[in-house]
């Protein structure tokens, strides 16, 4: 059990998007999504729960245009978030990696809290939308998460036919990786997982 407060809230306003995040690292997985996109709201309903994070995430985009804004923008808020609330990294596990299954869909991420910002990710999806969710946004969501949470991500669906289970099964392998990557290693209090003393 920690006893350090690893907590954020983050906003961020522009021209194209308003948003707030609040999160809760050590949570148990609660939720207030409001997105205006419903299936991007669920994706991001499966971070919390899968990944026990408390998460609050408040947007009002230009959706007049399209989702891409909302998306992008909420994955540089998310990832900004997670970088103040894990501070100065010391005590975490450093990586974590998942494979989730739903009916025919498996995928596996992996992630590494390295302090370089990269994204690999091969998802083939089998339909460009899936409700009113553009598929190729799932991209851009993770790109801004990288960047800003300054993580490696490998994301790779290694099968699935129906689209919106391919998603699910990325958000929530994603989910697991983070919480385990997260996860304050007892042997190691105080240390910083790298040989370079810095992360």
């Amino acid at each position: 059990m920690t006893t350090i407060q690893r907590t954020a809230e983050v906003s961020r306003n522009t021209a194209e998007t308003k948003i707030t995040v609040k999160l809760n690292l050590d949570g148990t997985g609660k939720s207030t999504l409001h997105t205006g996109i419903g299936f991007f709201d669920h994706m991001l309903d499966q971070i919390a729960r899968h990944g026990l994070i408390d998460l609050d995430i408040h947007c009002v985009g230009d959706l007049h245009i399209d989702g891409h804004h909302t998306v992008e923008d909420v994955g540089i808020t998310l990832g900004q978030a997670v970088h103040k609330a894990v501070g100065d990294k010391k005590g975490i596990r450093r990586y974590g990696h998942a494979y989730v299954p739903l009916d025919e869909a498996l995928s596996r991420v992996v992630i590494d809290f390295s302090g370089r910002p990269g994204l690999e990710m091969h998802v083939p999806f089998t339909s460009g939308m899936i409700g009113g969710f553009d598929s190729q946004l799932t991209y851009e969501f993770f790109q801004g998460f990288a960047n800003h949470a300054f993580v490696t991500l490998h994301i790779d669906n290694l099968k699935g036919v129906n689209a919106h289970h391919q998603a699910e099964t990325v958000f929530k392998a994603f989910a697991r990786a983070l919480r385990s990557a997260l996860e304050l290693d007892p042997r190691s209090v105080g240390m910083i997982p790298s040989t370079k003393g810095s992360l």
